[in-house]
């Protein structure tokens, strides 16, 4: 991709209204612009990003044995009268009425419309259990929105919905969706730590957050650090064995938010050595509520001694949007954003250093011809910009890898490949600079 043809508005200066890096960056990059409070149109590089995070989740989430469907965002309030969360929500939920004075609200999380779907398509024993997700737009009216996308109104999120027979099975759900969660974070290059959290709206009494620190997280925590040093399980972990180990293992060492932290335990537990108080970003979290929509909803199948058992359920929500902000937090500095490469909106920035210079532009179109028959994903900055402004916005929008073409590399017959996060710079033959970022690139695509 040409950056000449690209819609790529980058700006200077901090915006005023941006509090944290995150905010700021989203919006000097090129990623978002805000349209109203709490709601941000996503521009082209951030739309890619977007995009590898959704890839990522769904990879994982299918390999765990999930199914993807869509609802819709508009839902009706009769479904939630049934539930009894209507009234109990709260004005966070955005509340309407259509033509016909029809109630119906925009959807802040879907567990009455997929029990609903459940209870219509689900009869027998014999068809459980069924784990069943979505990537979709949603809306809560929160009172402050800040922080940009951390905490917006309007926000993409996964979410998923288990159903099992009965509580055994449920959890085994459970352990499942929580391995995939550990696995996804990973491998979209951060460290997302589990933590014992409050179920909040959505009920029941298990429940973990998943939880980037970060010095600007909501969330205040309390952990042993030996979690830190835990190993994420690998691609060819067996989804339809014990995962309870696993679970255990992470679940082990001290990990709480604010809301469940219990200070004598937390105390006698973990030696002073080895506790990390501090703050996170949420972007995860998964909860066991049993009945808690099945019954009011008369969500059940049939037995073969011919009795009817309502359904075990569990949910599981990912944050996509709000990821954007907490890899940006986490994957910073003074420059600007240093994405990890599987969630870069590009691989390589091709920089022509000297604009106007044929021979220059040659090459780089050579590159670029070459990079892209090996599936690189290129940005090519072909613009007449100072190469000073050319090198200052590529360290900004963060693509893990630059390549510098200008005439006195080419006069020795070599190029300069640039690592984004962590500085290095390589003197390479443009054949040997095409062969290692063609190497790189499968590194975003294994799990």
């Amino acid at each position: 991709m040409r950056l000449s043809r690209y819609f790529l508005p980058t700006l200077k200066d901090n915006p005023a209204e941006a509090q944290i890096a995150s905010h700021r960056l989203m919006l000097r990059a090129g990623l978002v612009r805000q349209e109203a409070a709490g709601i941000y149109a996503w521009l082209p590089l951030g739309l890619r990003v977007l995009q590898r995070i959704e890839r990522i989740v769904r990879e994982e989430l299918d390999r765990a044995g999930a199914i993807e469907l869509l609802m819709p965002t508009l839902q009706l309030a009769d479904l939630w009268r049934e539930s009894g969360r209507y009234d109990a929500y709260g004005p966070e939920m955005l509340r309407i009425r259509d033509r016909h004075e029809r109630e119906l609200l925009y959807g802040p999380t879907n567990e009455e419309m997929v029990t609903a779907i459940v209870r219509a398509g689900v009869n027998s024993w014999r068809e459980l259990p069924r784990n069943l997700y979505q990537i979709q737009w949603k809306f809560r009216d929160e009172q402050r929105p800040r922080f940009g996308v951390m905490r917006g109104r309007e926000f993409l999120m996964k979410d998923g919905y288990s159903f099992d027979l009965d509580e055994a099975g449920a959890r085994r759900s459970y352990q499942r969706m929580f391995v995939a969660y550990l696995r996804t974070f990973a491998r979209l290059g951060v460290k997302a730590i589990p933590m014992r959290a409050e179920t909040g709206p959505i009920g029941g009494d298990l429940s973990h957050e998943f939880i980037v620190l970060a010095d600007t997280g909501e969330s205040e925590v309390y952990c042993d650090r030996a979690v830190l040093d835990l190993a994420v399980p690998a691609a060819d972990v067996d989804y339809g064995g014990d995962l309870e180990p696993v679970v255990r293992a992470w679940t082990s060492p001290y990990a709480a938010t604010s809301d469940v932290h219990d200070p004598a335990r937390y105390e006698a537990e973990v030696p002073e050595p080895r506790r990390l108080h501090t703050r996170g970003i949420e972007v995860g979290q998964v909860f066991y509520f049993g009945t808690k929509y099945s019954q009011p909803m008369r969500a059940q199948v049939a037995m073969p001694d011919g009795s009817a058992r309502l359904l075990h359920g569990g949910s599981y929500g990912i944050g996509v949007s709000r990821l954007v902000g907490a890899i940006i937090e986490a994957c910073h500095d003074d420059a600007g954003i240093a994405w990890p490469e599987p969630v870069a909106p590009f691989d390589v920035g091709v920089v022509d250093a000297k604009a106007g210079d044929a021979q220059t532009a040659a090459v780089c179109a050579q590159l670029v011809a070459r990079l892209e028959a090996h599936g690189v994903d290129v940005l090519w900055d072909d613009t007449d910009a100072r190469v000073g402004a050319k090198f200052a916005n590529m360290d900004l929008i963060g693509l893990p890898w630059q390549l510098i073409v200008g005439p006195r590399g080419l006069a020795a017959g070599t190029v300069e490949l640039k690592h984004r996060a962590s500085g290095e710079r390589f003197e390479l033959a443009p054949d040997h600079a095409v062969a290692r970022l063609a190497d790189a690139r499968p590194g975003r695509m294994t799990a």
